[in-house]
């Protein structure tokens, strides 16, 4: 496995310094049962985000729970490639349009969500296109998205995923193909830039916790783009969290990545109690994996106090209810008993909820 880079290494300590603590002692963390949690925004001095669509928009209790407990608003799907790109280069922004609406309408920071991305827009963006093309269609694509919503939307997600699924390297794509490895991303970034001067602009990762190669790769490549000239302003991480990784794994990312001096994103946060993959099932019991996943999700919430103010961009989870998560609804994972968000169905808070209220207030 490859090591950190020596620059990150050798970085000056942060005057908020986070320690490397096992963090375990979130594990106890129990709240109060059969109570509504307390809203977690009066708890934090940063905005505190969810992922919303909008068919939730209709959903009375939903909303409830939104503006109860947020500050932010990411959507979930309707700015994806795959609901906003039509045949021929055209664009259906209505489904955006309808959840930026509802944030402000009721105060709510909208964080964009996504621009790039690899797994989508190849079925317009075919590798026949001719190059010219595909480069004018880009730029045109991603500078009338962003400039839609000028002064509106907070940050955005200008590349999502970019590294390779095991740390090793940078992932090949339909963009990458067409305008180059890291030419695809200056790219987007100039031109989102140049569409909302004003705006955050950030590189989304997943497993950057999870799998520290991924996560040095991840961080030498904002180093280089930044070498480069392009306007990356941010750093997120989506913390799609392995609740059985070693402890002190979270905060030393954390670290590595605060060292940037860049603002920092926990923009997908969830801790599924369930492993993935087709191998010997887990025989723990619930309360084992709770511990766990409460340790995990308290170290990530202290890491992340522990930032200075102005790198604590804001705390989203992916969903806002166990109910809500793709890896709960029947049109992600299916996983009925799944729990791995900080509320359950009914707006009370999971265990997870207490340890991240205790780190937030110290």
């Amino acid at each position: 496995m490859r090591a950190d880079p020596p620059a990150l290494n050798r970085r000056a300590i942060l005057a908020a310094p986070i320690a490397l603590a096992a963090c375990d002692r979130f594990a106890a963390a129990q709240p109060t049962p059969g109570a509504l949690a307390r809203p977690l925004k009066s708890l934090a001095p940063f905005p505190i985000g969810a992922t919303g669509m909008t068919w939730q928009l209709d959903q009375s209790d939903w909303v409830e729970q939104m503006l109860r407990h947020c500050s932010q608003l990411t959507p979930e799907w309707e700015q994806k490639m795959e609901r906003t790109l039509r045949p021929g280069f055209t664009y259906d922004f209505s489904a955006s349009d309808r959840v930026v609406s509802f944030a402000r309408d009721n105060g709510l920071r909208v964080h964009g969500h996504t621009l790039i991305w690899y797994a989508q827009g190849a079925d317009v963006f075919k590798d026949e296109v001719p190059r010219a093309r595909f480069a004018a269609e880009y730029d045109r694509y991603i500078s009338t998205f962003v400039g839609r919503y000028r002064e509106q939307i907070a940050g955005w997600d200008v590349i999502n995923e970019p590294v390779a699924e095991d740390g090793d390297g940078l992932r090949d794509c339909h963009w990458s193909r067409a305008l180059g490895m890291e030419g695809y991303m200056i790219r987007a970034f100039e031109q989102a830039r140049a569409a909302d001067p004003d705006a955050v602009l950030f590189l989304n990762e997943y497993n950057l916790e999870n799998l520290p190669r991924k996560g040095a790769t991840f961080l030498r490549l904002i180093e280089r783009l930044l070498k480069l000239g392009a306007p990356v302003g941010g750093i997120g991480t989506q913390s799609h969290l392995n609740i059985d990784i070693p402890a002190g794994q979270i905060t030393a990312f954390m670290r590595d990545a605060a060292s940037l001096g860049l603002p920092i994103h926990v923009s997908e946060l969830d801790f599924p109690m369930q492993r993935d993959g087709g191998g010997l099932p887990d025989l723990r019991s619930t309360a084992e994996r709770r511990a766990r996943q409460v340790a995990r999700v308290g170290e990530l919430a202290e890491a992340f106090m522990a930032l200075p103010e102005r790198q604590r961009y804001a705390f989203t989870t992916w969903g806002l209810r166990d109910i809500d998560s793709w890896l709960v609804r029947e049109d992600g994972k299916n996983r009925r008993d799944e729990s791995p968000l900080l509320l359950d169905a009914a707006g009370r808070p999971n265990p997870a909820w207490q340890a991240v209220a205790d780190a937030f207030r110290g």
